[in-house]
């Protein structure tokens, strides 16, 4: 069979929300400043938290739940959730307008003789 179970699913979806209610409400580190970018967060934190024991490795053996490594869940949630953040502040700031302090903006000059 392939998939996870539903109590799998849990699990990881438990470790987005923990990774996500604190980046986005006790440390503030947010894009969207709204209900979306907590949203944004937990399901970016479910993906890190998947990934977390295949990438990470397996950690504290004793710290398992329903076959997942909560230390290296945990710690995914956390990246995957920070990288959506932090990604999202740096196209933010590359495709933002640039204003250049002290220099006054003119119109080109048209040629009305044509």
């Amino acid at each position: 069979m392939i998939g996870m179970s539903f109590w799998t699913f849990v699990v990881l979806l438990a470790a987005g929300v923990v990774a996500a209610t604190v980046l986005h409400y006790v440390i503030r580190y947010r894009l969207l400043e709204g209900f979306d970018g907590f949203v944004g967060k937990v399901i970016a934190g479910w993906v890190g938290a998947w990934l977390g024991s295949p990438i990470i490795g397996h950690w504290f053996e004793q710290v398992k739940i329903v076959n997942v490594y909560l230390i290296p869940a945990l710690v995914g949630a956390f990246v995957g959730a920070f990288v959506l953040a932090a990604s999202g502040k740096v196209l933010a700031t590359a495709f933002a307008p640039k204003v250049v302090s002290g220099t006054e903006v003119r119109e080109p000059k048209r040629n009305l003789a044509a």
